[in-house]
């Protein structure tokens, strides 16, 4: 558990002081150590001085003492500091970390040690996007300052049952998914003339989502699904595909549906208005097994 080569190197100097004028340090092999879970001693062979016949020499150097650390003791919710969120959303702040000349300089922006701490359930205003099928919570450099130059953010997903994180696209990351309760089916289509990549995740399974592919989670279950997202930049991003389509002009949604299918006017907008809020309810017969209306 100890090194005791280290208190030999540190013993000789004491040790040579009763050695003979002109005589040399005790050779290694003159010497020999034990330890104990208190203490190390160091035994040598060192002449007496004038008279050249050896004697044995013994120290003990004991171990500094400490207060073992209480693993069984446990910490009440009431003890444990809230996480700030008085930097959140400050553009200001995020500016002042991204021009901070050394990463060190960048803690003087970030005082408290709380404001290192993100609480997903009473997350920051603005980083929640909830429908009627769950909720989704990002934490990116706006929500969560600290994350400024670290590369990473992360969204935690609650999908009820029959609900779907919406088909969408993160311009600007990667995506790793995990789920962490219930199960979630995804699909995913990278791009035109690929094909569709579909999977059912049980608990503590994983899939990616390449940056930029067009991808969505469905929880086909009665229970809720809780997922974990994690990404590869600060900010990367998100749009919803069929809340940014009909967000066109009317003559674009109109052109995009080709010559054989075409809305009238007043079909698009009757069609912005029933396009759910993320996260949706679905599929049809989801909802019937569940009883949902």
């Amino acid at each position: 558990m100890h090194s005791s080569p280290l208190f030999v190197v540190l013993l000789l100097p004491l040790l040579a002081i009763s050695a003979p004028q002109g005589g040399i340090f005790p050779a290694v092999s003159d010497l020999s150590t034990s330890t104990s879970a208190s203490s190390t001693t160091v035994v040598a062979n060192v002449p007496i001085a004038g008279t050249g016949v050896p004697t044995l020499t013994s120290t003990t150097v004991p171990y500094p003492t400490s207060t073992p650390l209480d693993t069984t003791a446990s910490v009440p919710d009431s003890a444990i500091a809230p996480a700030d969120t008085s930097l959140a959303n400050d553009p200001v702040v995020v500016g002042q970390l991204l021009l901070a000349a050394k990463a060190v300089d960048r803690l003087d922006v970030i005082p408290l040690d709380t404001s290192f701490k993100f609480d997903f359930d009473s997350p920051p205003s603005d980083t929640k996007s909830e429908g009627k099928g769950g909720r989704t919570i990002r934490a990116d450099r706006k929500s969560f300052p600290p994350l400024v130059e670290s590369g990473v953010s992360m969204v935690l997903g609650f999908i009820g049952p029959c609900g779907f994180n919406t088909p969408h696209t993160h311009p600007r990351s990667s995506e790793i998914n995990v789920v962490v309760q219930g199960t979630l089916e995804t699909e995913f289509t990278l791009e035109n003339g690929a094909r569709t990549i579909r999977n059912t995740l049980a608990n503590h399974q994983m899939t990616v989502f390449p940056q930029g592919a067009l991808h969505t989670e469905f929880n086909p279950n009665c229970d809720d699904a809780i997922f974990v997202a994690g990404f590869a930049s600060e900010d990367p991003g998100v749009q919803q595909v069929a809340q940014s389509y009909f967000g066109f002009d009317q003559d674009v949604v109109e052109a995009a549906t080709g010559n054989d299918f075409t809305f009238e006017g007043k079909d698009v907008e009757e069609f912005r208005s029933l396009i759910p809020a993320n996260v949706a309810l679905g599929v049809e017969s989801c909802l019937k097994k569940c009883g949902l209306n």
